[in-house]
This record gives structure tokens, sequence and C-alpha cells, in this order.
């Protein structure tokens, strides 16, 4: 995929993205959103706010998605996972805000588990499956 040109290379990711199973764009989400909050922690140490502002927003929208999507009557720990993402989507917009790097890696240090644990229940899942 090193080869592709832009416009290749975004029709792939969408072609993913439209194709893959729900927990599997679950986890692509919770890795970009990984992805994000690092990047953005990066860019706030290095004093580079437009990036940072970039980086930080883009990991807003993931999260706000994640949020709009979660399913209230799935599980009974629906409750809980959206005050997380609400209260998630408050630090990130007060750490880009603030230019708050802690802020980030709090948040970072929240989600990381958190993806590691759906990554864990996909797995399971799918084990169970074939």
């Amino acid at each position: 995929m090193t080869n592709l040109s832009p416009a290749m290379r975004e029709r792939y990711l969408a072609d993913v993205a439209a194709t893959a199973s729900p927990a599997k764009l679950l986890l692509m989400l919770f890795d970009r959103l990984v992805v994000d909050l690092a990047r953005g922690e990066e860019a706030l140490t290095a004093g580079n706010r437009p990036d940072a502002n970039t980086h930080l927003k883009h990991a807003q929208d993931i999260v706000t998605e994640l949020h709009v999507s979660l399913n209230m009557d799935a599980w009974d720990g629906a409750a809980g996972l959206a005050a997380l993402y609400t209260f998630v989507e408050t630090e990130l917009v007060n750490a880009n805000v603030q230019g708050d790097v802690a802020k980030v890696s709090a948040v970072r240090g929240l989600m990381e588990p958190l993806r590691d644990t759906w990554r864990e229940a996909a797995m399971a899942a799918a084990a169970t499956e074939g």
C-alpha cells in the first residue's frame, strides 16, 4: 500500500472501513484515536499548536462518533461508558483550548486500556465464532 497514490490510498481505506465488521470498525476507531492523542501530545510538547489542534479535533470527532453510536440498551455498562465518553470529549476540548499536554496524556491513559479491552473482547468473540 506504500506505493499507492493518495487518491488510491483514500479509496482503499474507505473500502476497508465500509466492509469492516462492527467490531473491526470499533477497533479501527480506537486505534486511530490513540494515534491522534499521541500525535496531539507530541505537537503540544513541541509547541506546535496548529498540528495539536488538528490531531485533537480529530480525536474529539472519533470520541463523538463512539458516543453517538453507543447502543444504550445493549448492556448495563453503556451508561458508564457514555459518561466516560462525555468526560473525554470535555477534557479534549479543554486540553486543546488550554494547550494542556497533561490532559491529553490522561485521556490517552484512559483510552488505551479501553481499546485493549475491546480488542480482547473482539478476539474472544471471533474465537468462539470460528
